[in-house]
């Protein structure tokens, strides 16, 4: 039959949990479940990695107020997982629990999953139902980095990018602080928090010395900080290098001295040459996916920016454009000259927001999330 209205309304509602998720749950999914029984519902979401799923949480909220969760209809974002990681299985736990049925918004795109989750629970005798449009599409871009690595095997790369109307980031002098308004800025950190890891390059930490840290916005978890540095040239007072939060650094070159300061400041140290001798990105993004790294947010210059969009690496632009016109300065991408117009790299506009007194503008390659609808 499939899930009703009423359903639908009681999914969109795992779904809003499942935002409460982000900043907390990498590199897990962000999931979020309802349990709804006679008269009572009880609600959970992920923890942190280690902390109980949101199944878990639900039915621990459920029997905290009193209610027995036997024969309830659970609403769940993703579906339960059907494999013990640092947690046990939470089909296993709804098994358990005598629930009468499941609702859920979209399979687990794990291996470790993928249908067993769904298969579990049917063969328990539970009724299971999969939602389909909308809702299980809002689902799947709730937790698009966490579909991109398990479908791609990579993070789910979103450029950031503040400029004018004509497209600088910067003055000719390296001047960029600030041509966003306050606004723009705690919303460039809301993306920020979602996610597992921030990355920029050695050029931006020698010129503007960032701590490229959550801050203007309540987080429980600091990402990865993420710096591109082929020479190893990260000063070992570097900002970036401050604590909470981890470092990675990915260099092309060996000099043990360098690497040991580095090191004596807690980051770690990976060195990935391409034939160039600069940092092989493709292979950065892959080890990063095996960090477990699910979303990856770019805020770099204009030299960094290039290669990756030129390498193809970027799957989303964030881009907050500030009314006014700077003249002569640094691009958002320092590639070309092209020799013609189809030469450019072609983005689809996904979403269009005023942020304040900022335009905020989300673009992507045409096709890079198919995978989202497999």
């Amino acid at each position: 039959m499939g899930p009703t209205d009423r359903d639908l309304v009681l999914l969109r509602q795992a779904l809003a949990l499942a935002e409460q998720a982000i900043g907390r749950s990498d590199p897990n999914p962000r999931v979020g479940c309802v349990i709804a029984g006679e008269g009572w519902t009880a609600h959970g979401c992920t923890q942190a990695a280690g902390g109980a799923h949101a199944e878990i949480v639900a039915l621990r909220a459920a029997r905290d107020a009193g209610h027995d969760p036997r024969g309830a209809t659970v609403y769940v974002s993703l579906e339960p997982c059907a494999h013990h990681g640092r947690t046990p299985p939470c089909c296993d736990a709804l098994v358990d629990a005598g629930v009468a049925r499941v609702v859920a918004a979209t399979r687990d795109p794990n291996p470790l999953v993928a249908g067993q989750g769904f298969a579990r629970l049917r063969s328990a005798g539970i009724a299971v139902d999969l939602a389909e449009g909308e809702v299980a599409r809002e689902a799947r871009e709730l937790n698009i980095g966490f579909f991109s690595r398990m479908h791609r095997g990579r993070p789910w790369v979103r450029m950031k990018i503040a400029a004018s109307l004509d497209g600088r980031t910067a003055l000719d002098n390296g001047l960029s602080q600030w041509i966003t308004g306050e606004a723009a800025r705690a919303d460039g950190h809301r993306w920020r928090k979602r996610a597992s890891a921030l990355l920029t390059g050695i050029g931006t930490v020698l010129e503007d010395n960032p701590r490229l840290d959550v801050r203007l916005v309540p987080t429980e978890r600091q990402p990865l900080r993420v710096i591109v540095d082929s020479r190893l040239q990260t000063p070992s007072d570097a900002r970036i290098l401050d604590a909470p939060g981890e470092v990675q650094v990915y260099a092309a070159v060996a000099d043990a001295a360098r690497e040991a300061a580095l090191r004596a400041r807690g980051a770690r140290v990976t060195r990935l040459p391409d034939a160039r001798h600069k940092v092989d990105l493709a292979a950065m993004l892959d080890d990063l996916a095996r960090q477990g790294t699910n979303e990856l947010h770019v805020e770099a210059g204009h030299k960094l920016n290039a290669s990756l969009l030129r390498a193809g690496l970027v799957d989303e632009l964030l881009v907050y454009l500030a009314p006014r016109l700077l003249g002569l300065g640094r691009e958002m991408a320092a590639f070309g000259p092209l020799q013609s117009l189809a030469e450019g790299l072609s983005f689809d506009f996904t979403q269009v927001e005023r942020i304040g007194a900022d335009l905020r503008i989300l673009a992507r390659p045409p096709g890079r999330a198919d995978f989202l609808d497999n």
